[in-house]
């Protein structure tokens, strides 16, 4: 493997087509597509400031190193990439990837990350404004992240997370086969319309959560006061370890709960409307 060390580059493509490259405290400057088309490359304790850095790239590997905020869009159109202990200061990053992993790498402008990629594994990782991230994606796993930002999963399907902290607004719209194990899920309007969503051990809160879901499973999970209006028109096989302050309308299944302030059923229910509401107190 040829080693690029203590060097720095900009303009365009200068490290274009190359393979089998090991980057050692190398900067890349202002400019556009500097590692495009390039296969095995090694980056470590590396800067990089221009845009469009890992198009078209086949395993590349990212150590130590900061993506600076101009450095936006740099990592679309790639296959097996890999980040870890490193800064990703910039938005509108993985775009249409197939094969990601990061650990320990903090994303403060997460804007718009992580559109239509699949086979993505994400571990002790922060994304920060984190609007619609992970847009149209499939083959998720994600353990000890953090999210903070709206819109978040909207449209992706094989999600599994576990022991994360998820404060997003319209979180996991239209998703199928969600799996979602030990975390706290903060935001108002959770899952509307989604298939297939399952619940573990996970605490709940804001307003009108998990409506129009189809085949929705919880699991020794609590809710916050503020989840009222809880369940409409969802088929469920709920298990609520604690108190919900209003369900309204669940359209089929189970649910079991401690104790419920408010039971909602009028005439705007949906059919087949027998879903069995069990109050243990």
């Amino acid at each position: 493997m040829e080693i690029i060390k203590d060097q720095e580059f900009g303009g365009e493509r200068p490290l274009y087509c190359r393979h089998d490259l090991q980057l050692e405290n190398v900067t890349i400057h202002l400019g556009e597509s500097s590692i495009k088309e390039c296969y095995n490359i090694e980056a470590d304790h590396c800067q990089f400031e221009g845009k469009y850095v890992f198009w078209e790239n086949n395993h590349f590997v990212v150590r130590n190193s900061v993506f600076k905020e101009s450095a936006r869009s740099s990592l679309w159109y790639s296959r097996n990439g890999e980040i870890y202990d490193s800064l990703v200061e910039c938005p509108k990053m993985f775009r249409s990837m197939d094969g990601i992993k990061l650990n320990n790498v903090r994303f403060p402008h997460a804007q718009e990350t992580m559109w239509h990629v699949k086979n993505v594994h994400v571990e002790n990782c922060v994304f920060d404004e984190a609007n619609y991230i992970f847009k149209d994606s499939e083959n998720v796993f994600l353990d000890h992240v953090t999210i903070n930002g709206n819109y978040s999963f909207q449209y992706s399907k094989n999600i599994e997370i576990h022991n994360s902290v998820l404060n997003s607004k319209d979180a996991f719209w239209e998703t199928e086969n969600v799996t979602i194990y030990d975390s706290i899920v903060n935001g108002e309007f959770l899952a509307w319309y989604a298939k297939r969503l399952r619940l573990v051990n996970c605490h709940i809160q804001e307003t009108q959560p998990l409506c129009y879901i189809e085949d929705l499973t919880m699991e020794n999970c609590t809710m916050q006061e503020d989840c009222d209006l809880a369940f409409e028109y969802s088929s469920c096989n709920v298990d609520i370890n604690g108190h919900v302050t209003s369900i309204k309308n669940p359209r089929s299944g189970v649910i079991k709960v401690k104790s419920v302030g408010e039971i909602i059923i009028d005439e705007n229910i949906k059919k087949p409307g027998n879903c069995q509401i069990i109050v243990e107190n």
